[in-house]
């Protein structure tokens, strides 16, 4: 039999992430010694009390299908959480419960976006952002986010992409990859653009818990009341209590987007997994000690890794203010090593120095590589000094 597959999914572009990760697992299974840094998820478990709270919803017979939207409870803790965390006001019917964010986004851009219709991504950008889009019909527009900028982009570089065809732009701060946040000052000058054109902005807030110094995470939504109404914010549980497999992802803003969400939830998930919605009520209404726990975990690993990070010749990095990744530009450490481009730096450091990163071309941005520092300290600091082997060894090999 010929199966032919929907023109959508052919033209979809596999996960870099994905694809490295499998190779470095095959790379184990054969007996290898392999360090993997390019997990998207905290490697703590799930707070006991979430954990407890979602036995006892089993036990107490909270087994059953719910609203398409979500638990009116988990409803509930999530419009408090925006009102003590942002000063956010969201009614019910303003909040949309789904199968983590990413289903949430997902879904957010089947309802808004028809065929043809543009939206403006920074790069570097998350992976499925584009693959997203396109799926909806909808036709990505990049703006790149200079490295000597932090990698964010500017006011003028928005309304430069803006066409009669553009529908909304993402903003995602704290960033994956980068780590990067965006000040108020430049949410209120991208959002003034947003305002002018009339632009939905997509605030992807999902690393809002994992800030680190003096920084402060800001949400767009939170600057103007205009703004609120012009932004559809998307969170959830999955990094800020580590509880990336529960699946339980949030988004809040127009009523009318939301109940169109909702009618298109209804006949694709029915609803979020009833469990995983009584653990993340848990996670929002139970202590939040863990979640300052972890925060601080990450920050720690993140002063002493970036330091030692940055003296690997060849490498410069802008430190993160967020999130739990390292994305340094390795153009010339590949260069100096003998290597044609990144992604096959990126190969051979997974073959012959056991490390497996994540190239940036997966990002948008191909002159970097993507860390994470969500794992432990000792396997951090064993990875980055193979990664320092690697580029000294080879570097002396191509001179030679």
């Amino acid at each position: 039999m010929v199966v032919e597959l929907a023109n959508r999914v052919k033209a979809l572009t596999p996960s870099t992430t994905l694809a490295i990760t499998a190779k470095a697992k095959e790379l184990k299974e054969q007996g290898e010694d392999v360090i993997g840094l390019g997990a998207g998820e905290p490697d703590f478990n799930t707070p006991q009390h979430i954990l407890e709270a979602a036995f006892q919803s089993m036990n107490e017979g909270h087994t059953k299908y719910t609203p398409s939207a979500g638990l009116p409870a988990l409803k509930k803790a999530i419009s408090k959480k925006f009102e003590e965390d942002q000063g956010l006001a969201y009614n019910l019917n303003e909040i949309i419960v789904g199968n983590g964010a990413k289903h949430v986004l997902y879904t957010l851009f089947q309802v808004i976006l028809n065929d043809g219709d543009e939206v403006i991504i920074p790069t570097p950008y998350w992976v499925s952002y584009p693959e997203q889009v396109k799926l909806a019909g909808g036709v990505p527009v990049y703006i790149e986010g200079f490295e000597k900028n932090q990698f964010k982009v500017t006011p003028e570089q928005l309304k430069d992409a803006i066409t009669n065809k553009t529908k909304a732009v993402i903003i995602n701060s704290p960033s994956n990859p980068t780590g990067v946040l965006y000040t108020a000052e430049e949410l209120l000058e991208i959002g003034k653009v947003c305002l002018e054109e009339n632009i939905l902005i997509v605030s992807d807030e999902i690393y809002e818990k994992l800030v680190y110094g003096e920084n402060k995470h800001i949400s767009i939504a939170q600057l103007s009341p205009e703004l609120k109404e012009q932004t559809i914010v998307i969170n959830g549980v999955s990094k800020s209590h580590s509880m990336t497999g529960w699946r339980i992802g949030y988004a809040a803003g127009n009523k009318v987007i939301i109940e169109a969400m909702t009618n298109l939830a209804s006949h694709s998930t029915s609803n979020p997994t009833t469990t995983a919605q009584y653990a993340a009520i848990a996670a929002y209404s139970g202590p939040q000690q863990p979640v300052e726990d972890m925060r601080k975990a990450f920050e720690g690993r993140l002063e002493i890794i970036f330091e030692k990070l940055v003296a690997i010749p060849g490498v410069t990095c802008v430190k993160p203010q967020g999130a739990f990744y390292l994305y340094p530009n390795v153009k010339k450490a590949a260069e100096m090593t003998g290597y044609k481009n990144v992604d096959a730096f990126v190969e051979a450091l997974l073959v012959d120095a056991k490390v497996a990163v994540i190239p940036g071309s997966g990002f948008g941005t191909p002159d970097n590589i993507r860390l994470s520092y969500a794992t432990s300290l000792e396997l951090l600091e064993q990875a980055v000094e193979r990664i320092h082997q690697f580029v000294v060894s080879k570097s002396s090999i191509v001179n030679n």
